[in-house]
């Protein structure tokens, strides 16, 4: 029976995450029961993603064909029509920086209120952008109030001075609207922009691991994106221009084999270390055009995937340096997306960060199927979960910003 004959179409029932990635896009719909306060998976809409290169779009009417076909699958799934979304934004373009600003409250101590925090973010935010910049998220870290520093809710407290860090996470604005143009060409609103590891986050990381510390890398078909969690906020986010396909074109050129080949070989036979390769067996691959198939051995295989993952873990681990915040995650890495799912990746990503690794299947959702619970699905999941989080606060809060800001700091 669908759910608008059951008495539950009510538009504002339903979320949807829409997670258009390199390689698939993917629709899912969940359903708010406020009953028992729960989100429940109601559907996913998948198809081929066409139209993008290297995480942008360079094809909008293949990116818009192919954004319709997931929404129309998950449609038929649900039997409601998708007429908003969350959109998830990702990439090499991506790019966060930590910033501070304050502003005094008086020549006497008195009480923070809500308009001061205001204020004090929106100094903390100010700083000077590129032209072709635009900012996607400011997250709050922690307050200071005269010298009491690492508060996390300000509101209330008494001083003369208040001041605050942020992270402030930005995008290349002709690469976002280019996004927004392709759902709306495809006749879904927008509610609302989300960084992807932001909203993976939401649906595989613990509040333990956000607490200690962490490092979620989010593998996708054409980037791998990075956001570093400590004290339960966001300290960093980044992301590096290798994914899931470079692997898969590496193989298709040193193997001489079609892509969709070098795609299944990837997934059946790939590893990342060599020591976890096992016995060198022979494996038959189609050849390019109508020459006859040949045989490789296992080891062929390794020979390519490994140094193209040695690359990208390299790449991640430098960029943590750089960051200041390799040594202040003791919870380790967590992994997820598509790529992370290489065999041999976890363990070499242990050996490269000498840290603990775990992959992470998305978590949150109320009667997920088991399908859809796999690391490929994080985003998607995460946005879901992202916006009902959001609408849950909005809900709850009076007058703005108190519930927002510790709405914003239970959630990152």
């Amino acid at each position: 029976m669908k759910l608008r004959e059951r008495g539950l179409g009510k538009k504002d029932r339903y979320l949807v995450g829409l997670d258009i990635g390199s390689t698939k896009t993917c629709a899912l719909v969940g359903e708010i029961d406020e009953q028992d306060s729960v989100v429940k998976f109601a559907g996913l809409g998948a198809a081929e993603s066409k139209g993008w290169r290297k995480g942008q779009i360079v094809n909008l009417e293949l990116a818009v064909s192919s954004i319709r076909r997931a929404v129309e699958e998950a449609e038929n799934i649900v039997g409601v029509p998708v007429e908003s979304a969350l959109v998830g934004i990702a990439g090499s373009h991506v790019r966060g920086v930590n910033s501070r600003g304050g502003i005094a409250l008086g020549q006497r101590p008195r009480d923070i209120h809500r308009e001061d925090v205001r204020r004090a973010i929106e100094v903390a935010k100010s700083v000077k952008l590129p032209e072709d910049r635009e900012v996607l998220h400011v997250l709050p870290q922690e307050f200071f109030v005269d010298s009491q520093d690492n508060i996390r809710d300000a509101i209330g407290m008494v001083g003369q001075k208040l001041e605050v860090n942020v992270h402030i996470v930005t995008a290349s604005a002709t690469a976002t609207q280019n996004v927004v143009t392709a759902v709306n060409k495809a006749g879904i609103v927008v509610s609302d922009t989300v960084l992807e590891p932001l909203a993976s986050g939401e649906a595989c990381l613990t509040q333990d691991e956000r607490e200690l510390g962490c490092c979620l890398l989010d593998i996708g078909g054409g980037t791998t994106e990075m956001i570093v969690f400590t004290g339960g906020m966001v300290r960093h986010s980044a992301a590096v221009p290798i994914g899931g396909d470079h692997f898969t074109n590496d193989l298709a050129v040193g193997l001489r084999t079609p892509i969709p080949e070098a795609e299944s070989i990837k997934r059946s036979h790939g590893c990342a270390w060599r020591e976890l390769m096992g016995a060198d067996t022979p494996i038959e691959i189609a050849s390019v055009g109508d020459r006859p198939p040949r045989t490789i051995f296992a080891r062929n295989l390794c020979e390519i995937v490994e140094p193209r993952a040695h690359e990208l873990l390299t790449m991640l681990r430098d960029e943590l340096r750089r960051s200041g915040l390799d040594s202040q995650i003791p919870a380790g890495l967590v992994l997820t997306g598509g790529g992370a799912q290489l065999r041999g990746f976890i363990e070499l990503a242990e050996k490269v960060f000498r840290l603990p690794v775990r992959l992470a299947s998305p978590r949150g959702l109320a009667e997920i199927t088991e399908g859809v619970s796999q690391p490929e699905y994080s985003a998607a999941v995460g946005l879901v979960l992202y916006g009902a989080r959001a609408r849950r606060h909005a809900a709850q809060r009076s007058g703005g910003w108190t519930e927002k800001l510790k709405a914003l700091f239970a959630g990152n």
